[in-house]
């Protein structure tokens, strides 16, 4: 539909149907196309406010959105469709692996393919939109949500959130197969306080800017048609609320011009978080800060008009919000094709396919990080290994987000490895969950019944089994609610039951090779004492067991790298790689000095820094070379080293560039990530491995807030994880 008639379909509606445009219904309102009138009821609504709705979260399936879109067309005043949403995060039905595992890659293209699968699936399944991705940083192992997002690193964060918007849109969102993303949550929601979901946010204007703001504009720039607020406060305004972050930073900033939707019931938020007396005030404040979409609360629905007629709110307001959800509409195709991709038989052949099982195990396997290997790994076909642990058999290894598949479609460690044909036993030892714990997982709780002597029985077994093997692979971690929304721990270690299996293994079989299922950073220090052999496998996905067993037996060599840091202990959070330089730095040489930037009980660093991951081969890092020792403003230099492959095993490198401003106008960090390239190398291959550093790199926001790059001395560094030392020096001139 041409702009001239979206202005003519805006102006020729009513007061009450544009207001309705800007609300977000809940599935919870729809069966079989009618709407349900007794939930609408109970909270508040209006039958007519839910027949003139703008959108519908989390409904799926080909079948119920085409009756569900044909009925409300048919009754809607000007036959407007319906723009159907839902939180799509690592797949729909085939599930990827969490995207924290995906950032593990450093590999971008991992993410295009896993959003790039999810959108064929789900567009079939007539969803238009996903609530993803999720670009917000983060830094603090405790918050549940860190599993969602890409990882501490703010340039890792930028190229994986442009991947994942090209995955979900391409070229063109109304193309087939094509959803909209919508980039979350703006701004800052991974930087709550003490690590809790929800809570406020406190950060200076420059560390937003520098750190927290560049990877929402990266995926806007690549064209996310959506950006939701996040509940926390930012200078103490709720984000839903605030006026300068939505129209100032993102939309005259960012230049953003798309759709601004409200997480879950986040405009009522305001008036909780005291900013307001009552959901009118807080309509109020949303609809004047630039909110378009009110999800699931009465604020816009019952007081917008109210607010228009005493003068409170300039109708301009409203009519702007409107037309940019008509216009997001319009760029979904759906004026001309109401129900776009949405096909019963597509959905058949898609869900599930072969060709996207496929992919996933690719991605999967390309996500591991071998934190330790003694000479355990990889296994060999003859070994008798004993497979130990509650995840053996566990078929939800699919994240905390996952809410749409079906766990059984998952293949376990054991269906994978009793395919692969080795020699084998195994003994599950443990559940996942704890003797009497009850986990919310979405709508139904998953329980452990066993008595305590059923499970005292099991654990024996296990170390009976243990005795009988050369080496153990003990698969044991979180279970995947203990990550994800809600999913804040001040513990973030292992069940205790897994410690205690762990424990009584390592006693009898000194081989232990434990594969640890995690959905954040772990305190593994026990893990580290008594395992020869760490891999982290994350929440890997539908395909977890099969990607697994090819890893451990050596088809594949783990080439993934921590996009977080693994803490020594939980007492270190927040932390990240990229810190400042204190004017107390502690001084190597003189560790014990008490009056230093330093812990007297802990170290300052983690257990493994940000960028470590090992292989099965060896890689040798030349010294790095500059093709210049200065560099002039507009123009360019090269760094590079020649990375060679010096073990026994074909396999992968990350290899990372960082570079340190070492003199600013305001305190720079130590380093920062400013590029990562993926190399793949055979038994005594090198390559040359070049990265161009160019003046807009070395950008930041000065003392006057100016987004600069200051001439000095910079220190570029080229390694293998955060904590390399190969450098070389230059001049910004």
């Amino acid at each position: 539909m041409e702009q001239s008639k979206l202005v003519e379909l805006l102006n020729d509606m009513s007061l009450e149907e544009k207001i309705n445009q800007l609300f977000q219904a809940n599935v919870s309102f729809y069966d079989k196309g009618s709407i349900v009138t007794g939930p609408v009821e109970e909270q508040g609504f209006t039958q007519r406010t839910i027949q003139e709705a703008g959108s519908v979260l989390s409904l799926l399936g080909a079948e119920n959105i085409k009756n569900v879109q044909k009925e409300h067309m048919e009754k809607h005043p000007h036959h407007i469709p319906l723009v159907f949403m839902a939180d799509i995060i690592n797949g729909y039905k085939t599930i990827f692996p969490i995207p924290l595992a995906q950032g593990a890659a450093f590999n971008p293209e991992v993410a295009r393919i896993g959003a790039e699968v999810a959108a064929k699936e789900v567009s079939a399944a007539g969803i238009h939109v996903t609530f993803s991705p999720m670009v917000d940083l983060v830094r603090d192992a405790r918050w549940g949500r860190v599993m969602e997002s890409t990882g501490e690193d703010t340039f890792l964060n930028c190229e994986y959130a442009k991947a994942q918007v090209m995955g979900y849109q391409g070229e063109d969102p109304k193309a087939p197969g094509r959803i909209g993303a919508c980039v979350k949550h703006f701004a800052a929601y991974g930087a709550p306080e003490a690590g809790k979901d929800y809570n406020n946010v406190e950060l200076s204007e420059r560390t937003l800017r520098d750190d927290y703001l560049p990877a929402y504009e990266a995926a806007i720039k690549a064209g996310a048609l959506l950006v939701m607020t996040s509940f926390n406060t930012i200078n103490h305004v709720p984000s839903t609320a605030n006026k300068w972050l939505m129209r100032q930073v993102l939309r005259r900033e960012m230049g953003f011009n798309g759709v601004l939707i409200s997480d879950w019931a986040a405009i009522d938020e305001i008036r909780k978080h005291g900013m307001c007396e009552d959901r009118k005030g807080a309509a109020k404040l949303a609809i004047e800060a630039g909110t378009d979409i009110d999800m699931m609360t009465t604020c816009y629905p019952n007081y917008l008009k109210e607010l228009i007629n005493e003068g409170e709110v300039d109708i301009a307001l409203l009519d702007e919000a409107v037309l940019r959800v008509l216009e997001l509409k319009n760029k979904l195709g759906l004026f001309e094709n109401p129900y776009k991709d949405a096909d019963e038989e597509a959905e058949k052949r898609l869900l599930l396919c072969k060709e996207h099982r496929q992919k996933a195990k690719e991605v999967a396997k390309e996500t591991f990080v071998l934190l330790k290997n003694e000479q355990m790994l990889p296994l060999k076909r003859e070994e008798k290994i004993a497979f130990i642990g509650p995840y053996i058999e566990e078929k939800g290894i699919i994240g905390a987000w996952s809410m749409f598949a079906d766990e059984k479609d998952s293949v376990t460690i054991r269906e994978a490895v009793e395919n692969y044909g080795a020699n084998v036993l195994f003994s599950k030892g443990c559940d996942t969950l704890w003797a009497g714990a009850e986990i919310l997982s979405m709508d139904t709780y998953h329980r452990n019944t066993r008595t305590k002597a059923e499970q005292d029985a099991m654990m024996e077994e296990a170390v009976e089994t243990a005795r009988k093997a050369d080496k153990v692979v003990l698969c044991i971690g979180e279970h995947r609610t203990q990550s994800g929304e809600g999913g804040s721990r001040g513990d973030i270690t292992i069940p205790k039951h897994h410690k205690k299996l762990l424990k009584k293994v390592a006693k009898v079989n000194k081989n232990v090779i434990v594969v640890l299922f995690n959905g954040r950073p772990l305190d593994i220090r026990k893990i580290q004492n008594m395992a020869k052999a760490i891999l982290v496998v994350w929440m890997p996905g539908t395909e977890g067991g099969n990607a697994i067993t090819e890893v451990l037996y050596g088809e594949t060599s783990p080439s993934g790298k921590l996009p977080m840091s693994f803490p020594y202990t939980v007492a270190q959070m927040p932390m990240h790689y990229d810190e400042f330089r204190s004017g107390r730095q502690i001084n190597p040489e003189t560790p014990d000095y008490r009056f230093q930037c330093k812990y007297l009980d802990i170290p300052n660093a983690p257990l493994y820094p940000f960028g470590y991951g090992l292989s099965y081969t060896e890689f040798d890092y030349s010294e790095v070379k500059l093709s210049a020792d200065t560099l002039t403003r507009g123009g360019n230099l090269t760094a590079g080293v020649i990375l060679k492959n010096v073990g026994e095993y074909e396999g992968a490198e990350a290899v990372q560039l960082y570079i340190c401003d070492e003199v600013g106008s305001v305190v720079r960090p130590v380093r920062e990530l400013k590029g990562f390239q993926k190399i793949w190398l055979k038994p005594g291959e090198e390559k040359q491995v070049t990265f161009t550093i160019t003046e807009e790199m070395l950008k930041f926001y000065d003392i006057n807030m100016e987004y600069v790059a200051e001439k000095g001395r910079f220190t570029v560094f080229i390694g293998g994880d955060s904590s390399t030392q190969n450098q070389a020096q230059f001049q910004l001139v």
